[in-house]
């Protein structure tokens, strides 16, 4: 199965790939002049065929279109940040799962350490979506947002189901919450370690959105992403 590579734009029957990306292609590929790779350009995507390979940039000659596959479901994840190693791993994953938006939030519970250190690891997450994008073989990327508190993405508007997470008594399984569910789209958010706090879950119930379970055991935030995103999936899909 060949390679999928993002690039800024197709011009004419020509497409380059500059930067980092270039500078994997060909030290690390050992990319030569022949070879084929499918590249896309978040609204296409097309068999290239390489043409030249230098230090910084790598350019294709594209041979003809390739089917396709658009997303038909929209979810965008509000992710409360936690120890950076589980955080990656499920933002990794989470494009996997084909969300189209990634917000990463700063909770009451949040650990302060990690929500200083958050801004300096951005192009990190930018670098881990791209790559997870291509290994998955996306037409685009998904947008990654900048860190909000709870309150304001709660606050922003949406559309379709909207659903936090939560380990409260009185939440609904979360395939009652999705059963109702008609539109394709949908708002999943999965809190800190430590917890939502009442005025967190007040936010949420104001803006609209319902408390989930997802059953009797208590999960890590980066397994919670996995498997609320797989039932989301299915649900918005089917």
């Amino acid at each position: 199965m060949r390679r999928r590579f993002f690039v800024e734009q197709f011009a004419g029957q020509s497409a380059v790939i500059e930067g980092d990306t270039a500078h994997h292609l060909g030290r690390v590929l050992r990319a030569q002049p022949g070879q084929l790779y499918e590249l896309s350009d978040g609204e296409r995507v097309w068999l290239g065929r390489i043409e030249a390979v230098c230090r910084d940039r790598v350019d294709f000659a594209l041979l003809e279109p390739i089917p396709a596959h658009t997303p038909g479901i929209d979810v965008t994840l509000l992710l409360s940040i936690v120890k950076f190693d589980a955080f990656e791993w499920a933002i990794e994953k989470a494009t996997e799962l084909g969300v189209s938006t990634i917000v990463p939030l700063v909770g009451a519970r949040s650990e302060k350490a990690l929500l200083a250190a958050a801004h300096k690891r951005a192009e990190r997450w930018k670098k881990i979506v791209m790559e997870a994008s291509q290994q998955s073989r996306r037409l685009r990327v998904p947008v990654l947002g900048l860190p909000l508190r709870p309150d304001e993405a709660f606050g922003k508007p949406q559309m379709g189901a909207k659903v936090v997470l939560s380990e409260r008594s009185g939440a609904a399984a979360l395939r009652e919450v999705l059963a109702t569910q008609k539109l394709p789209r949908a708002t999943l958010a999965i809190g800190p370690e430590g917890g939502w706090t009442d005025e967190e879950f007040a936010s949420a119930t104001a803006a609209g959105f319902r408390e989930a379970s997802l059953g009797k055991l208590i999960l890590r935030t980066e397994t919670a992403v996995i498997a609320a995103l797989a039932s989301l999936n299915y649900a918005l899909e089917a």
